[in-house]
């Protein structure tokens, strides 16, 4: 299956055409819903010109098309957008590949691991003792989201928070385990040794 292009439909553009398919509205709707649902620990929508820049490529493609304007008193005039045929195909597409296979992401925290040695442990220690409070941080919020609503929504609305949850908690886990590692010294290396070419990670000498 042809994977459809990222540029346009961005996890912003997957939102968008997924708000009007729900129906019509204009953009400071989609901001207002995005704000509601707590879109925001998914997709990155704390700048409105990056929502009015995808809506205009949308738009270009011929994925949402103007379905009029209105204007309420004392307020200035709002477009109100409408998804097509095009973006209904486009967003089902999307959705089914991005559900069924799993992309090939290279995100930069394991990037930044295979480096680690670069630090002394107690570096290292400091800096995913740092991890792992901010880590504790961006939990909480999805905790609280899932607690608040859990009786009053669907499961089914709360499925993005429930897995950000679990993929925070298995990787606050694993970072803690390291750091109690570290301080048990069964994990401990030399960065200056490494650096020297004397001695690897792993005690071995450098080929």
């Amino acid at each position: 299956m042809t994977r459809p292009r990222r540029h346009a439909l961005s996890p912003l553009a997957l939102v968008i055409l997924a708000l009007l398919d729900e129906a019509p509205m204009y953009p400071y709707r989609m901001q207002q819903l995005m704000r509601d649902r707590g879109t925001h620990h998914v997709v990155n929508v704390r700048h409105r010109t990056s929502l009015y820049q995808t809506i205009a490529r949308l738009k270009r493609d011929g994925l949402i098309a103007v379905q009029g304007t209105n204007r309420s008193e004392n307020r200035p005039e709002r477009t109100v957008y409408q998804l097509t045929a095009p973006g209904r195909k486009a967003i089902h597409d999307w959705l089914r590949t991005m559900l069924s296979t799993p992309a090939s992401e290279f995100p930069e925290f394991p990037a930044a691991l295979s480096f680690i040695y670069l630090f002394e442990p107690p570096q290292a220690r400091e800096v995913l003792a740092q991890r792992a409070a901010a880590l504790d941080a961006r939990r909480q919020p999805l905790a609280d989201l899932l607690r608040e609503h859990a009786d009053a929504v669907p499961r089914l609305f709360l499925l993005e928070s429930e897995y950000l949850t679990a993929i925070v908690d298995i990787e606050l886990a694993w970072v803690r385990r390291v750091i109690s590692d570290i301080d048990a010294g069964r994990l401990t290396w030399s960065a200056a040794a490494i650096r020297a070419g004397g001695q690897a990670a792993d005690g071995g000498p450098l080929e």
